[in-house]
């Protein structure tokens, strides 16, 4: 079965027929983005895995610049896991780095582009220098109005549905609700992505096809677009390519 949906999605990734003119009226509120294969892009190219991500990182600028021209609501990227800490250290260390960089080279223009930028992860457990960094992003940007957007850094679902467990025994215990409250509204507010639509439309690279403890309550619904393409070759063309199959298809969350 995994290999027949690799087949499908690699061979609607093929061709041209995707680079249509996009309609405006239907497009996905809040797309999501699991960016894999920096390092198989690397890797392939006899370069380090830090190479991968910084060719990566020029994609995501890239995504960012689209969904803004496009008119995207919300733009998340899955950039770090909580299990990429197992990682190599060097490569770890780098990618602790990126977001220092990102706000040298990028800042004004997310500024003057009015798009918000939010972190969703425990940015406590980040180094000093990361967490700096993630804050002046947040601050700059916080009274933008225009596109959100999201970089799920140290980020892991199963740890935030815990963490939602957690909050709404405690608001239990201390009566602010009672047990026969718990909806799901109540548990979407105790989430990292309170006040946020879910996500529409789920775009994965790299050719594997799983969710990878990426935003598991909120993905219920979500549609899903899956492509070989390894990362740091994503193009804008892609991007399209997927709101594109977004918009043919029907979402009927249940029902006929």
């Amino acid at each position: 079965m995994r290999l027949g949906l690799k087949g499908l999605f690699n061979q609607r990734n093929q061709g041209n027929g995707f680079v249509e003119e996009i309609d405006k009226q239907t497009l996905p509120k809040h797309i999501a983005i699991i960016t894999d294969g920096n390092g198989r892009w690397a890797k392939k190219r006899g370069l380090p895995r830090t190479a991968g991500h910084a060719a990566g990182m020029r994609r995501v600028r890239e995504t960012i610049r689209a969904a803004n021209d496009l008119g995207i609501e919300v733009l998340t990227f899955y950039s770090f896991s909580t299990e990429n800490w197992k990682r190599p250290k060097e490569e770890v260390d780098y990618l602790m780095k990126l977001p220092v960089e990102f706000l040298k080279t990028d800042l004004q223009e997310l500024v003057d582009r009015n798009v918000k930028v939010q972190m969703l992860g425990e940015k406590r457990q980040t180094p000093n220098f990361t967490q700096e960094a993630l804050t002046e992003f947040e601050d700059k940007t916080k009274h933008n109005t225009g596109m959100i957007l999201n970089f799920a850094i140290n980020y892991g679902s199963r740890d935030e549905i815990l963490s939602m467990i957690q909050k709404i025994i405690d608001d239990v215990e201390l009566g602010n609700i009672s047990k026969s409250d718990i909806s799901e509204q109540i548990v979407s507010e105790r989430l990292l992505t309170k006040g946020l639509p879910d996500p529409d439309l789920v775009i994965r690279s790299s050719g594997e096809i799983r969710i990878s403890n990426f935003l598991l309550w909120q993905i219920a619904y979500s549609e899903f677009w899956f492509t070989e393409a390894l990362w740091p070759d994503f193009s804008k063309e892609m991007f399209f390519q997927a709101i594109k199959e977004y918009q043919r298809r029907s979402r009927r969350y249940g029902s006929l």
